[in-house]
């Protein structure tokens, strides 16, 4: 497998997975939250929106480099 592609590939696969944090930052409250994500407090009842909106931008970024490298390559041998 070539190496543009596998970039590409890994770019979508992390967006997907930021996306799919997003989600979660913004639906569930900061009690709810899994411990492995930043942002857990117990007692508090308020999602972290900050944290969605950080996430949401990083996976769009991701797609952005994902949409990048799946563009044409330049012909070397065009002059």
């Amino acid at each position: 497998m070539n190496s543009p592609k596998t970039g590409m590939v890994a770019a979508a696969v992390i967006g997907l997975l930021l996306l799919i944090v997003a989600v979660i930052y913004f639906l569930e409250p900061a009690s709810a939250l899994p411990s492995f994500l930043p942002g857990h407090e117990a007692g508090v009842n308020k999602p972290h929106l900050k944290h969605g909106v950080l996430a949401l931008a990083l996976a769009v970024v991701c797609f952005v480099v994902a949409w990048f490298q799946s563009g044409p390559k330049p012909n070397s041998q065009s002059l």
